[in-house]
């Protein structure tokens, strides 16, 4: 189980990625967005609006590694407003989405690519 930011039980890399995000299956609006970092655990994406806490969601997140993209379902774990720059731009929420249900053959190609960035990071 996620137990936040300050303690994170899996690691991360800031691998910029498109995400759909759908409040459920049967919610036509969908919010397209990009991730700040990708996790065994989860993502970090920056929305336009607060989806609320705990909120269950539905992801596509293309990894951009030729093969399909990553579908499951995710759980809103935390979210935090960011400073306004300026009067006229939108609020944006950074937010920490919980994978659900993710397959193991999509963890594993998740794990491959955050793997991947801390070896570029560490050399």
């Amino acid at each position: 189980m996620w137990e936040g930011s300050d303690r994170r039980k899996f690691p991360r890399a800031n691998y910029p990625c498109l995400v759909i995000i759908r409040k459920n299956h049967k919610e036509p609006e969908a919010l397209l967005t990009h991730t700040e970092n990708v996790g065994l655990g989860g993502i970090c994406v920056i929305l336009k609006k607060n989806l609320g806490l705990f909120m269950p969601v539905d992801l596509e997140l293309d990894l951009m590694d030729t093969q399909p993209h990553i579908k499951c379902e995710g759980k809103i774990v935390w979210a935090v407003k960011r400073k306004e720059t300026e009067e006229k731009k939108p609020s944006f929420f950074d937010t920490g989405i919980e994978f659900v249900r993710l397959s193991e053959d999509d963890r594993q190609r998740v794990a491959l690519v955050v793997d991947r960035l801390e070896k570029l990071q560490s050399e």
